[in-house]
C-alpha cells in the first residue's frame, strides 16, 4: 500500500517540478527576458563606448584650447560670431530661407 502512494507522490512532485521549470523558462522572467536583458546590456555598452569616445574628444579639444591662445580666440570668434574692426567677412553658400508663420 505504501509503494503506490509513494509512486503517486513522486509523480506529483516530478510533475510540479516540471511545471515550475516550464513556467520559469518561458514565463516573464525566463529565457526570453534574459535574452532581452543581454541585448539591452550590449546596446548600453555600445552607447557607453561612444560616449566615452566623445568625452575623450572633448577633453582633447579643451586641452588644445588651454594650450593655444590663438585657437581659443578662433573658438570664441566662431561661437560668438565676432569679427575684428575693419575685418571683412564673406558669407558663401545659399542663404537660409525665412520661415513664414502659418495662419490657421
Amino acid at each position: 500500500m505504501k509503494a503506490p502512494l509513494a509512486r503517486l507522490a513522486f509523480a506529483i512532485a516530478i510533475l510540479a517540478l516540471g511545471s515550475y521549470a516550464v513556467f520559469a523558462w518561458r514565463g516573464p522572467g525566463g529565457f526570453r527576458a534574459l535574452s532581452e536583458k543581454e541585448a539591452r546590456i550590449k546596446e548600453l555598452e555600445r552607447s557607453n563606448e561612444a560616449l566615452a569616445k566623445e568625452i575623450e574628444r572633448r577633453r582633447e579639444h579643451i586641452r588644445r584650447l588651454n594650450e593655444n591662445p590663438a585657437e581659443q580666440e578662433l573658438e570664441i570668434r566662431d561661437r560668438l560670431k565676432l569679427v575684428h574692426p575693419n575685418e571683412k567677412v564673406y558669407i558663401t553658400g545659399e542663404p537660409e530661407k525665412e520661415k513664414k508663420p502659418s495662419h490657421k
